[in-house]
């Protein structure tokens, strides 16, 4: 049945014209980044110095504003994928970009592994490691600028604190990247969703702006999100394991 679904996918992929591809945590996996709510995520990572704070609150506005320097201790101690490289699910995202054939990558990841891997149109609806910027003037700051910083609140030549450019519980979505990603949704006539289990929001209600002919989910685990019957599959398995298999 698995290699039936496979076989369907590529033939899919090779009459679509516009691919959007929406992903989550579980494309980053295999690079050996952790998801977040798997038995094995980011969430489920006891730390003893974290041990008395709620995953989400560690990465809250709040703790930053409150706590600046535990959320920097969290933050450079989780979130640092600069030496992390692209898996196939990355790459084979990238390939198909170049071929004309894929259109977006909505990403709720925020480590920039599709950028490595080569992905130009990428909308990072979560913000992303790799900016920084001074909360007071605003100026911007290279990647490696909190995790390199000796201080434990980095700050900023004008005395700001210098914060990541990801977007945190309690704030909002950047409303450029939602637009490019919404737009491209709406427009494609295929949608991949993989690696996520479309339990974010407000995130993951942007898949129903989709109108096209097939949407394809690949995740490990099931996701209960309604199927077209002869339109749409899903695949339980791990998003770099399918991409791989059926580039050959």
């Amino acid at each position: 049945m698995t290699d039936d679904k496979l076989t369907q996918l590529k033939s899919w992929i090779d009459g679509a014209g516009r691919i959007v591809f929406f992903g989550g945590a579980g494309v980053s996996t295999e690079s050996g980044v952790p998801d977040f709510r798997s038995k094995d995520g980011l969430y489920n990572q006891h730390d003893v110095r974290f041990e008395g704070y709620a995953p989400e609150y560690l990465l809250s506005h709040t703790c930053l504003v409150r706590e600046p320097e535990v959320f920097f201790e969290f933050y450079r101690q989780k979130m640092d994928a600069r030496n992390v490289e692209p898996n196939a699910a990355h790459r084979y995202l990238a390939r198909l970009e170049r071929e004309g054939k894929l259109t977006a990558v909505v990403t709720q990841n925020i480590d920039g592994l599709h950028q490595k891997a080569g992905s130009v149109n990428v909308c990072e609806i979560h913000g992303t490691t790799r900016r920084n910027y001074c909360m007071r003037c605003g100026r911007e700051y290279p990647a490696d600028f909190i995790f390199e910083s000796d201080a434990r609140v980095p700050r900023c030549v004008c005395g700001g604190v210098v914060r990541c450019d990801v977007t945190l519980y309690e704030e909002a979505l950047p409303e450029e990247a939602v637009a490019r990603a919404l737009d491209a949704i709406r427009r494609a006539d295929m949608m991949i969703i993989g690696g996520t289990s479309l339990t974010v929001y407000p995130a993951a209600s942007y898949v129903n702006a989709f109108a096209g002919e097939h949407i394809v989910i690949i995740n490990r685990d099931h996701i209960p999100y309604p199927l077209r019957p002869g339109r749409d599959l899903e695949i339980n398995l791990p998003i770099g394991r399918v991409f791989e298999s059926i580039s050959k």
